[in-house]
């Protein structure tokens, strides 16, 4: 489904202004059933303004939000929320299955509390104090705390900053688990590769705006730079200055070079180096997507 008329949350024609600096600068963005929404933007770009306004946490200067059809004022629609924000503060004396149980009675159908326990991956901190928990552990107790209500609409803005690789896919395994049993999600993150592993749908924000939309392939398909990886003895200082290179690294024997004209960089370095192999040529991903779409010649041409 398309549409606002279809979306669970949205922002029409949105301004936010704080003072002189604009934070928001007409912004239309919305959230569709059954979809992980992933928005992206650097520092400043608006992503956690826009996520305050869809959850009624601040007004807009001008322009329409709506959560569930409704005001986010309106307790009954942010009771179909689920939210983890960056910056949470909880009472430290509670243990964890006390702070679950809390939250999940401000909700009409939440999780039990061993369901929740088992989908956060949770269960062995249960009955320790939250004063007590690592920066990381204290992250997935937010998490389970934002899904335990049995949320239609989750918000997730940088989940999993500070957790280790099992922790992290851990957390990923469950949001898929949330999209495929019908919630909509949306994810702020600084992690490129996960927005590209979960997303269903990329919105690329920068200075209030939105600068690029679709899915995941087609914001790949914006960028026309591409991706040569090789074993080669050419010089990585002579390759960067190549005037077809935009960026060259070397790691672990092999180059990786980004440019705008892979077939004439192809070229020389067979001429340079004709014992040059596993050579392998692909489009650029999502992280150099991000990239060209939040520069600023893209956003003065936007």
């Amino acid at each position: 489904m398309t549409g606002t008329e279809a979306a669970l949350a949205s922002l029409r024609g949105v301004h936010k202004r704080y003072g002189e600096i604009v934070a928001l600068n007409g912004l239309d963005l919305e959230v569709r059933p059954g979809e992980l929404l992933s928005v992206l933007g650097p520092n400043g770009a608006g992503k956690t303004t826009a996520i305050a306004l869809m959850l009624g946490l601040q007004l807009p200067t001008a322009g329409e939000v709506r959560l569930f059809g409704r005001s986010p004022q309106d307790l009954a629609a942010r009771r179909g929320v689920g939210v983890m924000m960056q910056e949470v503060m909880l009472p430290d004396a509670l243990r964890v299955h006390d702070l679950i149980s809390m939250t999940s009675a401000y909700y009409p159908e939440p999780l039990t509390l061993a369901e929740t326990l088992a989908l956060s991956g949770v269960e062995k901190l249960a009955k320790r104090p939250y004063a007590k928990l690592s920066g990381g552990q204290k992250r997935q107790v937010q998490f389970a705390l934002a899904i335990c209500g049995r949320p239609k609409l989750l918000f997730l803005d940088e989940p999993t900053t500070g957790l280790d690789i099992n922790a992290r896919e851990t957390m990923w395994a469950a949001v898929r688990g949330l999209v495929k049993a019908g919630a909509s999600i949306v994810l702020t993150t600084h992690y490129i590769e996960e927005a590209e592993a979960l997303a269903d749908r990329v919105v690329v924000m920068a200075k209030g705006r939105q600068v690029a939309e679709g899915t995941v392939q087609e914001m790949r398909a914006l960028v026309v730079r591409k991706r040569v990886d090789c074993v080669t003895a050419v010089a990585l200082a002579a390759i960067q200055a190549w005037p077809e290179v935009s960026a060259a690294a070397q790691a672990a024997g092999r180059v990786s070079i980004t440019t705008t004209d892979a077939e004439a960089v192809v070229r020389k370095l067979l001429t340079a180096d004709p014992a040059l192999s596993e050579l392998e040529v692909r489009r650029a991903g999502l992280s150099e997507a991000f990239a060209e779409l939040t520069a600023e010649p893209s956003l003065e041409a936007a």
